[in-house]
């Protein structure tokens, strides 16, 4: 199509190539026109999708603040902000879209949305912002402002945050000029791909949240399970060991965090509400000599529902001294003829698991036993039980026997030689007795015979003198003696044991 004359066929030809080359640019602007109209349908419906995904995960972290709020109260109170401005700019972007989509009968003819005008004279001004425009760049500035003072300078979110909702001005890649961000994103292009755009900026809202939520549920759970919350737990498989055991059990990894609190405890069958900072706080009888289990369940709330963690324990109530033991060697000795008290019991072992055998034993209760001594010079005591680990032990305690040491004739709760005056003598009663013996045993006088000096020997039933005890006693005077020998006594309760012999009882005659 160079210069010179054309005929008139050629002309037409060129004429109609021209309108070929406008028709092929008119048909692909077009088809830009309807690709970002395509793209900001797909933008709204992935917008949706995430919203609802993001209404879940706010409910799910509010909920978790409810069951938990030492752990997630914080961070659920920096989701609610967040969602608060989220919600608010996201609410003027859609009313944005609106107010530039207003006019347009068909809300879906892209090709139709090929004008620049509205929002040229909507933002712009000269070389100038419209109040409108102004007022575009200061919600996204309040936006990234309010998201950022909520997540903080050292979030890893901040760069992405600021890049998102920048509106620093753009180098121009041709040009290599400054052009401020409104005008360079918005000024002079179609008003479909600024729809487009503006679609674009609330995924990045929605993304935004997303994000955070995600980080502050993440964070808070990295934080729970770091390493500097675990304690090292010594696990023994018993609490209770005797001299040469083998110490066994295990060493475990435990959490511990002050904010963690249960919903409710059960322990040992029955509900148990002392606990505090995160823990169970013990505080329980020991209770009788034995093994003892401490069994329940601790309940947690997630997402709704209880979630039971079971816990058992055991240990071992063993008995104690409540006196220092000290043994005298040479004194293991029992008495034939009275009923010998002895305690019998094994250290760790509860008595009714306590097994003692021997002639002439009995277990009054609990440990207590009584021993009556048969015949013989000793007796072996066979003490057996099962310690807490299953094994068995067998004591064999051997005891000396002793008879009754002989008693002593008594008037008036003396011994040896009484002094009493003559009047007194016929209104005497003579007794029997063990002084400094172990036991404090009643004596009964059956018989005594009387010697008085110059006089026949008289016999005489019961403990008080007769007549012919009281005419010989009659007859002495100051300073004699009178001897009361061949007393015969037996021990009140236990008549067929047979005492020694008792010795004699001397009374003077003092006035």
């Amino acid at each position: 199509m160079a210069g010179g004359k054309m005929s008139a066929r050629q002309k037409m030809i060129n004429l109609m190539y021209l309108v070929f080359i406008a028709m092929l640019a008119m048909q692909m602007d077009k088809e830009v026109l309807s690709a970002f109209g395509f793209m900001n349908e797909k933008l709204e419906a992935n917008n949706t999708s995430t919203t609802e995904k993001n209404n879940q995960a706010y409910e799910n972290l509010a909920k978790k603040a409810s069951e938990q709020k030492g752990i997630y109260g914080k961070q659920n109170q920096k989701a609610q902000s967040i969602k608060e401005v989220s919600s608010e700019f996201y609410a003027y972007l859609d009313n944005l879209k609106s107010v530039i989509t207003k006019d347009l009968e068909d809300k879906k003819d892209y090709e139709s949305m090929d004008k620049t005008d509205f929002l040229d004279t909507y933002f712009f001004k000269g070389d100038g912002y419209t109040e409108k425009g102004q007022e575009f760049i200061d919600k996204i500035n309040s936006y990234r402002t309010s998201v950022l003072n909520t997540i903080g300078d050292k979030s890893e979110l901040k760069p992405q945050v600021e890049a998102r909702f920048s509106t620093a001005p753009v180098v121009n890649s041709k040009s290599e000029k400054t052009v401020e961000w409104l005008k360079a994103r918005y000024e002079g292009f179609p008003l479909v791909s600024s729809l487009t755009n503006i679609t674009q900026m609330q995924a990045d809202v929605r993304n935004t949240e997303a994000d955070i939520v995600n980080k502050l549920l993440s964070g808070q759970l990295e934080s729970q399970v770091s390493m500097s919350n675990y304690n090292g737990l010594v696990k023994l498989d018993k609490n209770a060991f005797y001299p040469g055991d083998k110490v066994t059990g295990s060493v475990v990894l435990g959490r511990e965090d002050p904010n963690l609190k249960p919903s409710r405890v059960v322990l040992n069958g029955s509900p148990y509400d002392n606990f505090s900072n995160g823990a169970v706080n013990l505080d329980l009888r020991a209770g009788n000599v034995g093994d003892k289990t401490i069994k329940g369940t601790i309940y947690f709330m997630e997402n709704g529902k209880e979630i039971p963690v079971p816990f058992e324990s055991t240990y071992s109530v063993i008995s104690k001294p409540n006196d220092a033991v000290v043994s005298a060697d040479k004194m293991n000795v029992v008495y034939r003829g009275v009923q010998n008290p002895l305690t019998i019991s094994i250290p760790g072992i509860p008595a009714n698991k306590v097994k003692a055998t021997a002639p002439g034993l009995r277990q009054v209760k609990g440990s207590s036993y009584m021993l009556s001594p048969r015949g013989g010079n000793s007796v072996t005591i066979n003490v057996s039980g099962k310690l807490p680990d299953g094994k068995p032990i067998n004591t064999p305690v051997t005891y000396r026997i002793k008879d009754i040491p002989a008693a002593m004739g008594t008037t008036r709760n003396q011994f040896g030689v009484v002094r009493v005056p003559k009047s007194s003598l016929p209104r005497l009663t003579i007794g029997a007795g063990l002084p400094d013996f172990v036991f404090d045993l009643k004596l009964k006088v059956n018989s005594f015979k009387v010697k008085a000096p110059g006089q026949v020997t008289v016999l005489v039933s019961g403990t008080t003198f007769n007549a012919a005890a009281k005419r010989a006693l009659s007859k002495v005077k100051r300073g004699d003696q009178v001897t009361i020998f061949d007393i015969n006594a037996t021990i009140v309760g236990n008549s067929s044991y047979k005492l020694k012999k008792v010795l004699p009882l001397t009374i003077e005659v003092s006035n």
